[in-house]
């Protein structure tokens, strides 16, 4: 079996920050792997140890920049990754989930995957329909915001899906089959010194649009980023120092100013 997780390097902020124009000024940003593709790696590479996986191959859309974050997930125990860029892609501010669904969908075509695992989103813009996407376009069945996976897979995963409300559906879904996972379905392991080494040594495959059979249109994108700010708190906070006995009167005179307490 051979198990594609589509993997996200993420944007981190700095506490204070300032914006230029429709972008967060660089001097206060960092880089990671996105939160929930982290889970999804952990989770093939655990179905991989189980003997289920024969191969674990990650694939991300992003530039140069983005291989020493996406090398994590190599590091973590994924044999190989296709790194997905195009010099078309370089001025799009925003790469909608049209974009992204084709693009991957290309991806899934060269390689074939049994099972596609995918963050429920996206830390950074949010997106959490990619996943979904995906299987709609490569006509695979899918489970969204798993967060249990049984490792017995055949040609069936019985998976628990989180729904609204506090409710969850245990369901068994055909493969091939996409499941984007959610946080908590496991606990994702630090890279070890030997797997940071070795994963300098696997495979880091780059590709073009061209490589993958699509050209300049595949880019195109229905959202336009217009703007960017820091919302407006619509309440103030008031903190106090000091102990809990210190600072019970103060909270409960607050409180009763509110008309919370009697």
């Amino acid at each position: 079996m051979k198990i594609l997780v589509t993997v996200k390097e993420v944007a981190t902020v700095e506490d204070e920050f300032e914006i230029k124009d429709t972008e967060i000024a660089d001097q206060y940003l960092g880089a990671d792997l996105n939160e929930w593709d982290d889970y999804a790696v952990e989770e093939a590479v655990q179905l991989q140890e189980a003997g289920i996986a024969d191969e674990v191959v990650t694939v991300t859309i992003g530039p140069e920049d983005s291989e020493q974050t996406i090398r994590q997930a190599l590091a973590k125990g994924a044999d190989r990754a296709v790194r997905i860029w195009d010099d078309s892609l370089e001025d799009v501010d925003l790469l909608d989930v049209n974009a992204k669904t084709e693009i991957l969908s290309a991806v899934v075509d060269a390689e074939d995957p049994d099972l596609v695992l995918t963050g429920v989103q996206a830390g950074d813009d949010s997106f959490g329909a990619t996943g979904v996407s995906l299987a709609e376009e490569i006509g695979a069945q899918w489970g969204a915001v798993v967060n249990h996976l049984e490792h017995d897979l055949d040609d069936v995963a019985s998976v628990r899906r989180e729904l609204e409300g506090g409710v969850e559906e245990l369901t068994d879904i055909e493969l091939p089959a996409v499941l984007t996972i959610q946080t908590g379905i496991n606990e994702p392991r630090y890279a070890s010194l030997r797997g940071i080494r070795q994963a300098q040594r696997k495979e880091l495959d780059v590709q073009s649009l061209g490589d993958l059979g699509l050209d300049e249109s595949a880019t195109e994108s229905q959202l336009t980023l217009t703007d960017m700010y820091e919302p407006e708190s619509e309440s103030d906070v008031t903190v106090w120092d000091g102990s809990a006995d210190e600072t019970a009167g103060e909270l409960g005179e607050l409180l009763r100013d509110k008309g919370v307490a009697p």
